[in-house]
Order: structure tokens, then sequence, then C-alpha cells
């Protein structure tokens, strides 16, 4: 192992055991929010830790076999030298896995998220590809144990959505969803289409870290805000009061509307939370489309030729066209099963980190 790695396992080391010394010895009865930041960096160091601990283990177990080798006793080193040999493969795999533990973590992993999905090129079949990926994600966050909120949305006339957004909440949500954002193509028999010809259509997905308040500051005055009555059923269930809130942050032209709270308080808190990742991910992207080593696809028209991944039904097919990664699982992905295709991002991800930092 490197010596400059070694530091800065030794460095994690040390503050994961001085976390942990804190964390039972101090009194955060009056100080709950310091507890959790604690606890959040312990866990963040955790695999790290354990995983030199481990290594640092094995490299002493081998001294103990170097010296039994050397002891000249033919029963007792044959023992020792396999006992060696598995030492030191169980070394150098855990070498390479300190490496990807030691990448920069993105502050935004551990965040919640908001999605939008919008039905894209292909009218009506868009619309409907667009609720089909709603329900996607619903299944796997479900998987998850995440919660899902729907937030807001336009329904499409054949079925599905021309826009919908929800609010995605649970454990390192962003570090598992954040590569999703692009635009995704279907290929299959639309369910307008009497002729059966197969039809290409795409809906776009953008996936927002959740922003608070420190993260960017908003002026209230560049704040345009409308309210309005939610649109209801007809009768005795359509809202007689303005409780829907639609914002525009004026400086970026970006609008978002809440409607699915019966307080108008609450509808403004949601759209709050939404200016605040829409007008992140604004500067963000721009920040990102500068820097020539971006590799992330950004969400765009929604044109074929973006497309970050299809959905060929005739085929079974699922095909991520960023790394080339394809499964015969289409059926049980639209199901929620989308592990194999978010391990297969985050470890493309992670080796083309290691090739970055290595250069």
């Amino acid at each position: 192992m490197e010596e400059s790695m070694r530091k800065r396992l030794a460095a994690t080391k040390l503050r994961y055991e001085e976390i942990e010394k804190e964390l039972s010895e101090k009194d955060f009865s009056n100080n709950i929010q310091s507890l959790t930041d604690l606890s959040k960096e312990q866990a963040s160091l955790r695999p790290a830790y354990e995983a030199f601990s481990r290594y640092e283990f094995l490299e002493h177990d081998i001294q103990d076999a170097m010296e039994i080798i050397s002891s000249g006793d033919p029963e007792l080193s044959e023992f020792a030298r396999e006992q060696r040999k598995q030492d030191e493969e169980e070394m150098a795999r855990l070498e390479d896995e300190l490496k990807t533990l030691l990448l920069p973590v993105d502050p935004n992993d551990s965040k919640n998220i908001i999605v939008e999905i919008r039905g894209a090129v292909g009218g009506d079949e868009a619309n409907i590809f667009a609720g089909d990926l709603l329900r996607m994600y619903s299944r796997y966050a479900e998987m998850q144990g995440w919660t899902i909120r729907f937030l807001d949305g336009e329904e499409g006339t054949a079925g599905g959505y021309s826009y919908v957004s929800c609010m995605v909440r649970g454990e390192n949500v962003y570090s598992k969803l954040k590569f999703e954002s692009g635009a995704h193509r279907v290929q299959r028999v639309p369910k307008t289409e009497a002729s059966g010809r197969i039809h290409t259509s795409t809906a776009t997905v953008l996936v927002m870290p959740e922003a608070e308040e420190v993260d960017v500051q908003i002026n209230p005055n560049d704040l345009k805000i409308d309210t309005y009555r939610s649109q209801g059923a007809g009768g005795q269930n359509v809202n007689k009061t303005e409780s829907a809130v639609r914002i525009t942050h004026i400086p970026t032209g970006i609008v978002v509307s809440c409607q699915t709270e019966k307080a108008q308080l609450q509808n403004k808190e949601i759209c709050m939370r939404m200016i605040r990742a829409k007008v992140k991910a604004y500067f963000q992207e721009k920040e990102d489309s500068a820097r020539a080593s971006e590799r992330r696809l950004k969400v765009g028209t929604g044109e074929r030729s973006e497309k970050i991944r299809t959905y060929n039904y005739p085929q079974n097919r699922v095909t991520d066209h960023r790394i080339g990664f394809t499964t015969n699982t289409l059926d049980r992905v639209m199901e929620g099963e989308l592990d194999s295709i978010i391990d297969a991002l985050i470890h493309y991800d992670q080796e083309q980190r290691l090739l970055e930092e290595g250069q």
C-alpha cells in the first residue's frame, strides 16, 4: 500500500475512534443536532474504518506466518505459507476496495430528491411512457424502503403524464438515482396504435437533490407567488379556497406549482422546496457544462438522439448507452428491479474517478 494512502486511512481511523469516544462520553441531551451530525459522520467513515482495520489485522497475521516459516518446522511452515497466501489475496482485494472508499463523497449523496418526468417526443405514447417511468421509480422506492410523495402533475389525454413531479425520501436516495437524469427512449407498439407498428418515443427525467436554505440563497424579491383554486372532481369536491400555489423564480424563469395539500401554507412550503432544488440544479448544470471532464448527461429537449437509455419491449431489453450496459429483463426492470443498472452506473462512475485520480 502506498504511504499516502496509508496516511489517509490512518487519519480516517483516528477520526472514527475520536467520534466513537465522544459519542460514548458526551451528553447530547441538549444538542440533538450535534449528535445527529456526529452519528452521520461516523456512519460515513465506518466502511473505510472496518476495511482498514481488517487490512492491518492481516498484516500482523502475515508477520506471524513469516515467523513460523522461518522457525523451520515443516508441518507448521506449510500451514503458515497457505495462510499467508490467503491473507495476501484478501489484502489485495481490500486495497482495491479502500481506494474506492477513499474517493471524495458527493455531498448530495445522502439527500432526498425531487424527480421530474415529462413526456417528450411521441405525443400520447410519450406521456404514457412517462407514467410507466413514474411507476417504475415508485416500485423501486418501495423496495428500498423509501417514501415517495406526489407533488404536481398534468395527466395525458390518453393516460400517463405530460408532466409529473414527486419527492423521494429515504437513506442515500440521491446516491442511487442521480444518474437517472436524461432522455429515456421506449420502443414498442403503443396502446393507441391500431396497426401494430413499433413506435419510438421519449420521456425526460430530471433528478435533483433537495436543497436546504443554507444550500441556495433565494431573494424573496425574485419570487412571483400566485394562488389559485385546486382542481377538484366537481360538485362538493371543488376546492372553494385558493389553496394551490404557483411560484415563479424571475431571474431564471423557473416555475413550480403544488396543489396536493388542503392548506395554502403547506403548498407554499412544498413549492419553496421545489424552487430551491430547481434553482440549485439550474446553476449546477451551468457549472457542469463548463467542465470538459463532465461525464454525466443532463436532461435536454428529449430528442431521440439524446437518449441515455432504451427500453425495447419486443426484445425485453434495456440498454444504458452511456456505459454500454444491457439486460434482457425489461419486464422486471419496469417492476422496479433497477439494482443491476444502478450498480453498473455507480461502478462505472467509481472506475472513472479512480482513473482521474491516478492521472
